[in-house]
């Protein structure tokens, strides 16, 4: 009974780390410290295509970390002796693998990927996040600077 509450309290701990990863927005809304103040090139354009995607921003390792730190705890409790090692070690593997799949699922945002023709005839396409909503035909502008481009009406 003891190491069902410690695998759940593991488990549930492994869930509330992978959900305390860092979160940076990709949005046409969202700017970073550095960019504020920073000149920007604006271009026009149409939108020629949109595509929904998912945007999975760099993982920290934070659950990874966080999963098999609980899992080799939770694992520790089984058997006894070597048997106890190999829990522990399978524990800390398994845990690691459930922690990274959580913080990757916890942080992934929907995205859309915008294809749009420059009033200049080049084609570009830009991936951001979904909170601004785009279709075939929109007047739109592209803000490009500090290694970031953004697509807004």
């Amino acid at each position: 009974m003891t190491s069902l509450k410690t695998l759940s309290a593991a488990a549930a701990c492994v869930l509330l780390l992978g959900g305390c990863a860092y979160n940076y927005g990709y949005g046409p809304g969202t700017y970073q410290g550095y960019e504020a103040g920073a000149a920007q090139e604006v271009r026009y354009g149409i939108v020629e295509a949109v595509r929904e995607v998912k945007i999975q921003p760099r993982e920290t390792g934070v659950g990874t970390a966080g999963g098999a730190m609980l899992g080799g705890i939770a694992g520790s409790t089984v058997g006894g002796g070597s048997g106890q090692v190999a829990g522990a070690i399978g524990g800390a593997i398994l845990g690691g693998i459930i922690g990274q799949s959580v913080e990757r699922s916890a942080n992934e945002r929907p995205g859309l990927e915008v294809t749009v023709q420059l009033d200049s005839g080049k084609y570009i396409a830009v991936v951001q996040e979904a909170d601004e909503q785009f279709r075939s035909g929109d007047r739109v502008r592209i803000l490009s600077g500090r290694g970031v481009t953004r697509v807004t009406h």
